[in-house]
């Protein structure tokens, strides 16, 4: 068999979301629950650069040994007036220990655990179409306040 060319990542940018307090179902047959509103955030890059919009939410299963396992929706609005919906399932896991630290808030280095994520980008702006024809990657840090990913553009 023929064995193509390593795909390549390019930076498409750096996003920081802002959310509340998660709300904390009960168990459901799926698994533990956490439903987290997005309030807010910012999106930088080198194509654009977007506001966070409020009113997205991340509905996360969390697994028996505590991994979660993302999937999200929120709104983009770029500085020159476009909207773009972003989505992405996304997995944070770790040893047991560092993920209790991490749902205590705590500040941890993420080199202590994994978390990464597949947007996807949808959008009726001529400007922006080209992402709706793309595969991103991301990786991602949790902070107390919130979460940052730097987007990757897999070419």
């Amino acid at each position: 068999m023929r064995e193509l060319p390593e795909p390549k990542l390019s930076l498409l940018g750096h996003m920081e979301l802002s959310v509340a307090k998660p709300h904390l179902p009960k168990k459901t047959p799926v698994g533990n629950r956490r439903i987290i509103q997005v309030t807010g955030g910012k999106f930088e890059g080198k194509y654009f650069n977007a506001e966070v919009l409020p009113g997205g939410d991340d509905w996360i299963t969390v697994r028996e040994d505590g991994t979660i396992i993302q999937d999200v929706r929120i709104t983009l609005e770029t500085d020159d007036g476009e909207i773009i919906l972003m989505t992405y399932r996304g997995i944070r896991t770790g040893d047991r220990s560092v993920l209790n630290r991490l749902d205590q808030g705590e500040e941890v280095d993420p080199d202590e655990y994994y978390f990464r994520t597949n947007p996807v980008f949808e959008t009726g702006s001529e400007k922006y179409h080209w992402l709706n024809n793309r595969i991103f990657v991301s990786n991602g840090i949790r902070m107390p306040e919130g979460v940052s990913y730097s987007i990757y553009t897999v070419e």
